[in-house]
């Protein structure tokens, strides 16, 4: 193993856009490693949900995200090194293409960032399904474009036959990056889809384990691992003064004080139509002195006992609305809780599912609001301000965070909103009403973590 004073292995995998590869490669990667005996640490560039669910699958370790924008870029390096205790190597998956960032933030949140930021090699993943001695000039492009990237090789996706191997081998050898892998077009793995991407692993965990297997094989069949691992040893230190990020002291309850009460319990919802969620928000919870207890609103019917919190992310409500409908004893315990005053964050999902309906169908009517599916994708990053004094947060607060769904909400009376939206477009959206917060907007704690000790400070006085 590596202490992170002394700068984990670590490899970027990037691409020149989406759809060339990077989940596959990445993914499979990861897998081969731990095969091998590696205990791998595994990150995914941006605030997707879904890739970290088959980075955990693959290297039994909790799948973390690096936002440069939902964060900031000086928690990038400590929120990498929380990650990454007790690893052999890290792998980090890029996000759309190399230099793709924050609309209109030039390399804000982009992977080139990231991987400057921990001063990682890239690997550049390029599908060359249409090209031959073409892929010199574009690796150049991408070599040359930023001098701080450093492109440690490049794994060819899609190549047709050896013929089509050797020209592609001929064309870089000029612009001097060393070929790491080549994977054929013929070997294709199929991993489950639908309208927002891949499916969550929780959703399909047989298909999703046959997918990572044959990812694992394909990338050990086509690249060579030791070279891989060998560049990845060449990142050498991160920058200075970097040290792990810590969501905080865990609280000592000394149960033997008869002054001191027991710690809050915090429900959290999960299973498969509740897959969206950052680690950090459940470690941040538990360091401000919550007792953190998961349930799984398609199965429980009643929150756990002696629920004073309740924390509702994101997911697929709509995929599971019957079910979630059907449920017809957590609903009720969901409303008498919110009722009561309790705290309750719900974010993107949990904020259909606490609306009057979804798609025509009971929801659990904590929200006098109705939700349906939408042919829109709403989608992007989002610079926003508290509105409202809320459980969350005080009116003020000024948080980032992102917007990802196909649905509308068509709100009611009564609530005030959550969210002042200060960019792209100025707009307020979410609702903040008793001790409820809920809004479209995904947030990452760790870049305030005052959210969730106010959060679990609201737990105990409720």
């Amino acid at each position: 193993m590596t202490s992170p004073d002394s700068g984990v292995p670590r490899l970027v995998i990037a691409a020149p856009s989406s759809g060339s590869g990077k989940t596959t490669v990445a993914t499979g990667l990861m897998a081969a490693l731990a095969g091998r005996g590696l205990a791998v640490s595994p990150h995914k560039v941006g605030p997707d949900y879904i890739d970290p669910g088959y980075h955990a699958l693959a290297t039994g370790r909790v799948g973390r995200n690096l936002d440069a924008y939902l964060c900031g870029p000086e928690l990038v390096g400590p929120l990498f090194l929380h990650g990454a205790r007790g690893c052999d190597i890290a792998v980090v998956e890029g996000v759309m293409g190399l230099y793709d960032g924050a609309a209109g933030e030039g390399e804000l949140a982009s992977t080139a960032q990231v991987a400057k930021l921990l001063r990682a090699p890239v690997v550049l993943v390029v599908d060359a399904s249409s090209q031959s001695r073409s892929v010199a000039a574009l690796v150049h492009g991408f070599v040359s474009w930023d001098p701080e990237v450093r492109i440690g090789g490049v794994i060819f996706n899609k190549v047709a036959s050896d013929r089509h191997e050797v020209l592609l081998r001929e064309a870089v050898d000029s612009v001097g990056v060393p070929v790491l892998g080549v994977l054929r077009r013929a070997a294709r793995v199929d991993v489950p889809s639908r309208h927002l991407g891949l499916v969550p692993v929780a959703e399909q965990r047989g298909p999703a384990v046959d997918a990572v297997d044959a990812m694992a094989a394909q990338v050990a069949d086509g690249c060579d691992l030791e070279a891989l691992v060998g560049l990845a040893r060449a990142a050498g230190p991160l920058p200075g003064g970097s040290a792990p990020w810590t969501p905080g002291p865990v609280p000592t309850h000394h149960p033997s004080r008869s002054v001191e009460k027991s710690p809050p319990r915090v429900a959290v919802a999960g299973g498969a139509a509740f897959t969206f969620s950052y680690a950090e928000h459940t470690e941040l919870l538990a360091a401000a002195g919550a007792e953190v207890v998961t349930f799984d609103p398609l199965r429980d019917e009643e929150l756990p006992e002696g629920t004073q919190g309740l924390v509702v992310g994101g997911g697929f409500p709509e995929v599971y609305a019957a079910e979630l409908s059907a449920n017809e004893g957590l609903r009720k315990s969901v409303a008498e809780l919110a009722l009561s005053g309790a705290p309750v964050a719900a974010e993107c999902a949990g904020l259909l599912y606490l609306c009057r309906e979804l798609d025509g169908l009971p929801m659990c009517g904590v929200l006098d609001a109705s939700a349906r599916m939408s042919e829109r994708l709403t989608l992007g990053y989002r610079d926003a301000v508290a509105v409202s004094d809320s459980a969350l947060a005080g009116a003020g607060t000024r948080l980032r965070g992102h917007e990802f769904h196909r649905t509308v909400v068509e709100p009611g009376a009564g609530a005030a909103p959550a969210w002042g939206m200060r960019a792209p477009e100025r707009r307020v959206e979410g609702f903040v009403e008793r001790g409820v917060h809920a809004s479209y907007l995904h947030t990452h704690w760790a870049a305030e973590p005052g959210v969730a000790s106010r959060f679990v400070e609201r737990c105990r006085t409720s």
